[in-house]
Order: C-alpha cells, then sequence, then structure tokens
C-alpha cells in the first residue's frame, strides 16, 4: 500500500518548518513541498543580512527533514473534491492531506508612477525585499547608489535602512505612524531607536507618506517636501496570498480561515469576517476534510501575524496533529517576538507592549549606553518586554513570558541581572 501524500503549497519558513518537524516527530507518510521560487527554503528574517554580506545565501538555507522539494512546481489551481493539484506546466498531483502555505507578497503603496508604464510591478530603481532575487537586485544597485530611500518604518524597514546604510548609501526612512515600529515598539523605545539609527547616518521622516516619484528622481512626500533617490525600497507590510484559496472555495477574510487546528473552512461555511473576538477560536462548524492552511497566508481568531515566530508556532502543532505525536494539538495564538540583533542596532519586543491603566510598568534607560529596557506585569505575571541596545536579558524574559507564571523573584532581576554580573566579575 502507498504511503500517505502530504501536499504543501509553498516552500517558504512555514513550510519548512512543518517538514522538519513532521520528519523529527516520526511522521511517516510522504511530504512534498511544491514552490513557486527556484531554490530550497530559506530564511526571510535574514535577507537584510544577506544584502550587507554577513551571510551568504547558502548560509540560510532551512531544513526540510525527508520531505521532497519540489522548486519552480509553483501551483495554480485546487480541485478539493477530487484531492488533486495542478502546477504551472499542467501537471496534476494527488494527495491525501493539503497544508497551504502560500505566503504573502509584498504591499504596493498607492505612490503615482511607482509601477511600469505596463502596469506590472514596480518601475526601475524601485525594490521590495522578500525573496533572495530582490536581495541580489538591490544588492546590485546599492553598490553604486549615493543615496537610498525606504519607504515604511516598521521592522522590515529598519532592517533594510540599516543594512543600505552599511553599503554606503545615505538612507532616509519616510514613515507615516507616528514612530518607527509602532505596533511593536513604545514611543521612548522609538525615540531610542531613531537616535541609534541617526549614527549610521541614517534619517527618519515621521507622520509623512510617499505620495509620488518624480521624473528627477525623487521620492515626493505627501506634504510637497521631495528627497532627491538613486533607489526605493518598499517596505510597507504583506498581504495574504490567498487566490488560490479563494479560486478553491476556501473561506478567506484578511488570510484563509483556520480554526484552532489549523484547519481551512468552505467559504458558505465560514464565520464573517472579523466577527470571531480577539483571542479566541474562530468559529468554523464545518472545516473542509483534509485542508490545512499555516503561516503567513493563515488568518486564525481574526489575527494575521504576518512573522516568522507564530508561523513557526502553527507549523509545530499541524506537525505534532498530522504526524500522531499529539493528534490534540491545538493552537490558541501567540505572542509575536520581534528582533534585530546584527550590526550596531540591537532590539526585542515581544508581547503587549503597549500597557493599559491595569498593567504596571517597570523601566530603565541608560542615555549614555543608548540602552532602554521595559517590562508589562499584570500582578505577578510578566505580559511583555522591550529590550533595546542590550538584548542580554532577552532568553530570560522570552522564558518567563512563555511560563506565565508568578514571577518568583521581583521582575527587576530580569533588567539589571546581566548588568550585576558583568559589574561583579569586573571589580574581581
Amino acid at each position: 500500500m502507498s504511503k500517505r501524500h502530504i501536499a504543501v503549497v509553498g516552500a517558504g519558513m512555514a513550510a519548512a518548518r512543518f517538514a522538519e518537524r513532521y520528519s523529527a516527530l516520526g511522521g511517516e507518510a510522504r511530504v512534498t513541498l511544491y514552490g513557486s521560487e527556484p531554490r530550497a527554503p530559506y530564511n526571510r528574517v535574514l535577507l537584510a543580512d544577506v544584502l550587507t554580506g554577513r551571510y551568504d545565501a547558502e548560509a540560510i538555507t532551512l531544513p526540510v527533514g525527508d520531505a521532497v522539494l519540489r522548486p519552480g512546481a509553483e501551483v495554480v489551481a485546487l480541485d478539493l473534491g477530487a484531492r488533486v493539484l495542478t502546477l504551472v506546466d499542467g501537471g496534476t498531483e494527488a494527495y491525501d492531506e493539503l497544508v497551504l502555505a502560500t505566503g504573502a507578497n509584498p504591499v504596493l503603496p498607492p505612490i503615482r508612477r511607482l509601477r511600469r508604464e505596463d502596469g506590472g510591478g514596480p518601475r526601475e530603481g524601485v525594490h521590495a525585499l522578500r525573496t533572495l532575487a530582490d536581495c541580489a537586485r538591490l544588492a546590485e544597485e546599492a553598490m553604486d547608489a549615493k543615496r537610498a530611500v525606504v519607504v515604511g518604518g516598521g521592522v522590515l524597514g529598519v532592517s533594510v535602512a540599516r543594512a543600505l546604510a552599511a553599503l554606503g548609501p545615505q538612507v532616509e526612512i519616510v514613515h507615516q505612524g507616528p514612530h518607527l515600529i509602532e505596533r511593536q515598539l513604545d514611543e521612548d523605545a522609538a525615540t531610542a531607536l531613531r537616535e541609534a539609527l541617526r549614527t549610521l547616518g541614517v534619517e527618519v521622516y515621521l507622520g509623512n507618506r510617499a505620495r509620488a516619484l518624480t521624473e528627477a528622481g525623487e521620492v515626493e512626500l505627501a506634504d510637497g517636501y521631495r528627497l532627491s533617490t538613486d533607489l526605493t525600497v518598499l517596505a510597507c507590510g504583506v498581504r495574504p496570498r490567498t487566490a488560490l484559496a479563494h479560486a478553491a472555495g476556501l473561506a478567506v477574510g484578511r488570510g484563509v480561515l483556520v480554526d484552532d487546528t489549523l484547519a481551512a473552512s468552505p467559504a458558505h461555511a465560514s464565520t464573517p469576517h472579523g466577527s470571531a473576538p480577539h483571542g479566541s477560536a474562530l468559529e468554523a462548524p464545518t472545516p473542509t476534510p483534509h485542508v490545512f492552511a499555516i503561516g503567513d497566508c493563515a488568518e486564525h481568531a481574526g489575527v494575521v501575524h504576518g512573522l516568522a515566530g507564530p508561523a513557526w508556532e502553527q507549523a509545530d502543532v499541524l506537525a505534532a496533529r498530522l504526524s500522531g505525536a499529539d493528534p490534540e494539538a491545538r493552537y490558541t495564538g501567540s505572542r509575536p517576538l520581534a528582533r534585530l540583533s546584527a550590526g550596531p542596532i540591537e532590539y526585542a519586543a515581544f508581547g503587549e507592549v503597549h500597557a493599559d491603566a491595569e498593567a504596571d510598568v517597570l523601566r530603565l534607560t541608560d542615555a549614555t549606553r543608548g540602552s532602554y529596557k521595559k517590562l508589562v506585569m499584570r500582578g505577578d505575571r510578566l505580559v511583555g518586554a522591550i529590550l533595546l541596545g542590550d538584548l542580554a536579558t532577552v532568553g530570560d524574559l522570552a522564558r518567563a513570558l512563555a511560563r506565565d507564571a508568578s514571577l518568583p523573584e521581583t521582575p527587576l532581576h530580569l533588567l539589571t541581572q546581566h548588568l550585576l554580573t558583568t559589574t561583579l566579575g569586573a571589580s574581581r
């Protein structure tokens, strides 16, 4: 009797994690990853470090266990009833279980003259950074560029700006939000981050947006100010790739709607988008048999994370369920970690960083060292943290957050333990 076949549509970070964990847990089915890119899965989080030359392309390749890789074999259609997928070359493949890990596409903002005249992708000199191919093109142009503009000051925008500055161009960030990385950093941390970027020669324009690219090679801002540039990088977030799932008749909101088992549902049986309470399980009374979604394309309980950590957590749960290692495993949400720890700028933020009136906050700021640390507590439990400029205690903080248990000591030790150890060691 032939082995059960698990088809994974996509060969990105979530797909690779699922395949690696499925093998490690003793899963016996044949797993195939169908990827649109002509290479093995790799860690997209490290693309900015590939841009600077810290890593080469091969160094960020991800393991896939015993799975079969089909690079350049994009899936273009699904027949969920017959359990058959169609590839870009016209070939078809049967499956027993289907895992959608189609990822996301970069958002192209509404900027005039952004696209080519034929209406296709960005015009020459305008880049996104989502793939290794994007990275190679950007690195080549950056070698001759004197000035660069990064549109977007989120996690990716700051990472790209830092990387470009290391390559030589004068870099400017245009960010529509009130401060950098506003989803994961508070205003004080973002202010310290902006100062750190300024020491690298990166200027930041906040509360503004790019509205046009001019014939003279400038980025025109909404207030009329123009920034001269040789290359423009778009870091405006990503949008889940859901067209394949939608065409197959699956329920789609911002992403492919999944329940706590990560099973997808047919469109007619889904809960209306946005109706599920935040943090609660999505009601999906009739999930589509044998179809699951994980990673950037998945929407769970009204949330699309778009970050590597939650994607891997979802992959781990699904691998445990389908391998039989833990058939009752469930995904109930994530506390994402945003982190940059390369070069002269380091930060980490996770959990509930924006405290409400019921939370207690502990802050430590060292202007001379350029460090900022913040803990958010609810009673005796840690619910969020920010570290900027010193990540020595990030492991302790992450473990304390994951345990979700009462802290046995004053929370101050989670911020100062490393500093005290270093000071005592130096005095001996």
